[in-house]
């Protein structure tokens, strides 16, 4: 990387050593850092968290194209993204450099048990991967030994094969930088990626009856992300940090803060101390955006403190979250989600009477992207989705 001024001793600004001027942004470059500016009546940018109906929505008369294409942004009015995500961390489970052997280990009839590519034991109607929920009946780690047998060695921050083609690769990330686009790097967080290792039970008890393996796998995680997030800062700068976190249910937390704050937290705040001091532009704010389905609200005010988090996602109704209250309570906080799916299932009546609540109020807040509280469930038709799309429409712009 050159230096981060020319010949005249300006600053380049190619999205990578400084921002470039507003007018040579994307339109949706535009939406998405008004959004993270919390920009009060900015337009609200159109995108959506997931899915787990497209099969279905096929069978419905929606056309065969992939998700994410140009063909779907039109069909279901979409924004471009106005980001661009760097993996190489995970999300829900380690990024394995090899992953484990996908092979079935027992036939039970109607099921099978198989060996996924993340080292569980996962029981699978027969012949079927998706549209239902699997169930675990074993993970690779349980304590330290298995730990270093099985998983430790797979996340070697220096395995080659984790950078081959890396300037390359990183190529489209820095064009996209010169147009404005945010890029994301996301991370697998403390409890996804212990959970993935150790299972939600197992993990659990660990925490009281096995601090020195919590500590081992947790020092593996900040020399992973650490070394890969440093090998990506070569070449691009930074404008959010995305921590796939899953550590609350129905009624809370599942770890309590003050447990959290001693034994995870170390580990985030030398990552982020780490990365900001590696930013080619130092005067970029890097945005820490935290995910966590179920009921988040006793975590907001710790995840301010403590990391000094800035947005969030994606504040399942099921759960208690109101993202118009929890607006109200947290005028600075990026918001993402809080559309019922529950809602979204029931039809017209339903749809208008959320969205008329949610989305005019929080577009006078501004900072808020609106989508499905999780991914959009089979129970969602095509027809009731197309209509919230079209209510998104006429009440974001």
């Amino acid at each position: 990387m050159s230096d981060v001024t020319n010949g005249a001793g300006e600053v380049v600004a190619d999205g990578v050593r400084a921002l470039p001027p507003r007018e040579q942004w994307t339109a949706a470059a535009r939406r998405r850092r008004d959004t993270y500016a919390v920009t009060p009546n900015a337009p609200l940018l159109k995108t959506e968290f997931g899915y787990y109906c497209w099969d279905d929505w096929k069978q419905q008369g929606m056309p065969d194209f992939p998700q994410w294409s140009p063909a779907a942004a039109e069909y279901f009015h979409y924004d471009e993204p106005g980001n661009i995500q760097l993996g190489g961390l995970g999300w829900c489970e380690p990024e394995y450099v090899p992953r484990f052997e996908v092979k079935v280990l027992e036939d039970r009839g109607d099921t099978e048990v198989e060996q996924d590519w993340a080292g569980r034991k996962v029981l699978y109607f027969k012949g079927r991967r998706n549209g239902f929920m699997p169930e675990y009946l074993d993970t690779p780690v349980s304590d330290l030994a298995s730990w270093q047998a099985q998983a430790e060695w797979r996340l070697d921050p220096q395995d080659p094969r984790r950078y081959e083609g890396l300037e390359q690769r990183l190529a489209p990330v820095r064009a996209a930088a010169a147009r404005g686009a945010m890029v994301t790097q996301g991370v697998a967080g403390s409890f996804m990626y212990l959970r993935s290792m150790l299972g939600p039970e197992r993990l659990l008890f660990a925490f009281y009856d096995q601090p020195e393996l919590i500590e081992a796998m947790m020092t593996r995680w900040l020399a992973l992300a650490d070394a890969v997030t440093a090998a990506h800062q070569k070449f691009v700068t930074f404008d959010e940090i995305f921590f796939a976190e899953d550590n609350c249910y129905n009624n809370g937390p599942l770890v309590a803060p003050a447990m959290i704050s001693e034994m995870l937290h170390p580990y985030y705040k030398e990552l982020l101390r780490r990365v900001k001091a590696r930013q080619l532009d130092r005067q970029r704010h890097l945005y820490l955006q935290i995910d966590t389905d179920g009921a988040c609200q006793p975590l907001i005010p710790f995840y301010m403190a403590e990391l000094g988090m800035d947005a969030m996602s994606p504040f399942e109704v099921a759960s208690g979250c109101d993202v118009v209250a929890i607006g109200r309570e947290h005028p600075q906080l990026v918001m993402r989600g809080g559309i019922d799916k529950r809602a979204l299932a029931q039809g017209p009546q339903a749809i208008d009477e959320m969205v008329e609540r949610i989305l005019p109020a929080m577009r006078a807040r501004g900072g808020y992207i609106p989508c499905c509280d999780h991914g959009v469930p089979t129970e969602v038709s095509l027809e009731n989705y197309r209509y919230y799309r079209q209510r998104c429409v006429e009440l974001g712009e």
